[in-house]
């Protein structure tokens, strides 16, 4: 995590450290999914809490930059690790206001098409279009950019999901790799 927070402050990332964080369901839901219910994660995870409360979110374009970032600190540190680098967050859904109830199933599934291949153009769509299409808690979906970022130039997918439950908010869940 040192490492990582190091790196990332030398590439001109303005990093906020915390040492000890509760985590929220953003990741444990994921965590649980692929673990299940444990008494303890069977792996180390280093949390990276990302603004998407307070304005001003960060931009796609942003999130992608810091996901290379997270890569190249990855690839300096000396030991050979098995690193898996997971973006979460809601997709279209609003739980809030006239537009409560929001889902954009068209949008979400153009942005899982977007992560997979060779194209950037997601990280190119600015906040307002997440907050028009997606609803207010929908510009989550630039912390799965992060993730992408990481990946380096091209992706494949391995499995990918998507699913309205009654919850009023979009769930969707993508396993990519890196193409060479």
């Amino acid at each position: 995590a040192w490492h990582i927070a190091q790196s990332l402050i030398l590439d001109e990332f303005d990093m906020t450290i915390i040492n000890e964080m509760d985590v929220d369901h953003g990741l444990t839901v994921p965590l649980s999914m692929m673990f299940g219910h444990v008494q303890e994660w069977p792996c180390k995870v280093i949390p990276l809490a990302v603004n998407v409360v307070t304005y001003p979110p960060p931009s796609g374009n942003r999130c992608w930059a810091l996901g290379e970032a997270i890569a190249r600190a990855v690839e300096s540190f000396p030991e050979d690790l098995n690193v898996q680098i997971w973006g979460t967050g809601g997709m279209s859904h609003q739980l809030q206001g006239p537009r409560a109830g929001l889902i954009n199933k068209e949008w979400d599934n153009m942005f899982l098409d977007g992560l997979i291949g060779d194209s950037d153009h997601l990280r190119r769509i600015p906040h307002i279009e997440y907050l028009r299409e997606t609803g207010s808690e929908g510009i989550e979906m630039v912390m799965w950019l992060i993730m992408r970022g990481a990946l380096g130039k091209a992706t494949r997918a391995l499995h990918r999901h998507y699913h309205v439950p009654c919850s009023n908010t979009a769930i969707g869940h993508i396993v990519l790799e890196p193409v060479s």
